[in-house]
């Protein structure tokens, strides 16, 4: 029988202040420079207008409400340092920049960028941090990022401390004489920990360090980090900006100048940039972000009250749940909470039953497309991770992460409760 779950009340996100956020015309300071960004008009315009129109004015050529796709190398020239504000396509592309205009005025940014992957986003910002400096990150972050950090860029004389961020005390016990950088991932993947972004904010800057979050989880529709101090937001646009399985890429997005110029030159210098196409599925995505976001949010909060009631559920981990001890940190630094939800089975066996019994559910990595996929991180996204650090987190053989879709609620939850009820064990 189809278990029936009462959806949640849902709280709308409020109508955003976009004192920061980018004009839908950029002010060009010269022809080989970023975008200057200035204020709206309209200091209060909401979120979904912001999405559907920033950086998206229709085609000056034939009044194309779509931003072209400018499939193109290069860029002819009327002379000698003479051209329209394009030279080549690893610089600047139209369809690109359009994209970067979009996401840095959906995060109350000046600045931003876009790159061929989310860990090439990360990996430009890293690029702040020189040799024989510090970063602080969070303990739980995504396996490929630990896997940057520890396998290459700790190679170049980068020091790197995994702390268990969601305590402010241990990111402040953490820092050093040649700290440089804390970087945060809030909620954690794929165990949920939520950190203070204010008061780790505070703590960073009080010893010269910037403070990085990768916001991928919230999408900046749930939680804008620059509102609390945050200096720079990467995000891998492949997940819910894109929202539709079909793209990979990655964002960053800040307000300092001296920053945003050195990321802009990581960009041309190293070239793993957003390519045309790629960029046009993202400004597809973000123009429904508003739309997909209550869906998934709506959607991962009824999930949550199902599977913490399952009697084959031995744990849940959900910022969204009363029973998480950061439930009160989320409701204030989100406008939702998303549709990121693991639990635990108590056993590999157990997880490998659910994720081979999912009929509607997609065994895949990844995460944030319109279809709820389902995931083992302790051998999928985690396994780069030493076992015992997988342990320590709270990954363990029994852990299954979903990414709830925006499917009927109904069919997501009657598909993984036939799932769970093959499992053996009892909670």
């Amino acid at each position: 029988m189809q278990r029936k779950v009462k959806i949640p009340d849902y709280h709308q996100p409020q109508r955003i202040d976009t004192k920061n956020a980018s004009k839908l015309t950029s002010v060009f300071r010269n022809s080989n420079s970023r975008f200057l960004v200035s204020v709206f008009t309209d200091s209060f315009m909401g979120f979904a207008t912001i999405a559907i129109h920033a950086g998206q004015e229709p085609d000056s050529a034939t009044g194309a409400v779509t931003v072209p796709i400018y499939q193109t190398s290069t860029y002819a020239q009327d002379g000698l340092g003479k051209n329209k504000g394009y030279e080549y396509a690893r610089t600047s592309n139209p369809t690109r920049l359009a994209l970067e205009r979009n996401l840095a005025a959906l995060e109350g940014a000046q600045f931003g960028y876009c790159f061929a992957s989310g860990m090439s986003a990360i990996d430009a910002t890293l690029r702040l941090v020189k040799g024989g400096e510090h970063v602080v990150v969070s303990d739980n972050t995504y396996g490929g990022t630990f896997r940057l950090f520890t396998r290459i860029l700790a190679n170049y004389g980068v020091e790197f401390d995994f702390v268990n961020t969601s305590e402010v005390s241990n990111v402040e016990a953490a820092i050093k004489d040649n700290t440089r950088m804390v970087f945060v991932e809030t909620p954690t993947n794929p165990v949920m920990m939520v950190t203070d972004l204010k008061a780790v904010s505070e703590v960073a800057h009080a010893a010269g360090a910037r403070v990085v979050c990768d916001n991928t989880f919230m999408s900046p529709y749930l939680q804008r980090p620059l509102d609390f101090g945050v200096d720079i937001v990467v995000h891998s646009t492949t997940k819910f900006l894109n929202g539709h399985s079909d793209g990979i890429g990655g964002a960053v997005v800040l307000n300092n100048e001296d920053d945003a110029s050195w990321i802009q030159f990581v960009q041309n210098s190293a070239g793993a940039i957003l390519s045309p196409f790629d960029s046009w599925l993202v400004l597809r995505g973000t123009k429904t972000l508003a739309l997909r976001m209550e869906q998934h949010d709506r959607s991962g909060r009824a999930v949550a009250v199902f599977l913490e009631d399952h009697p084959k559920v031995r744990k849940i981990y959900y910022p969204g749940s009363p029973s998480h001890k950061q439930y009160e940190l989320a409701k204030r630094q989100q406008k939702g909470f998303g549709s990121m939800v693991s639990f635990d089975v108590g056993s590999l066996e157990g997880a490998r039953t659910v994720l081979e019994s999912v009929r509607l559910c997609t065994l895949a990595e990844s995460l944030g497309g319109v279809e709820t996929l389902i995931c083992h991180p302790a051998t999928m996204t985690h396994a780069s991770v030493a076992l015992e650090a997988r342990e320590r987190l709270g990954i363990t053989d029994g852990l299954v992460r979903v990414s709830v879709g925006i499917e009927d609620i109904d069919d997501i939850i009657a598909d993984l409760d036939q799932a769970l009820n093959t499992v053996t064990s009892d909670k």
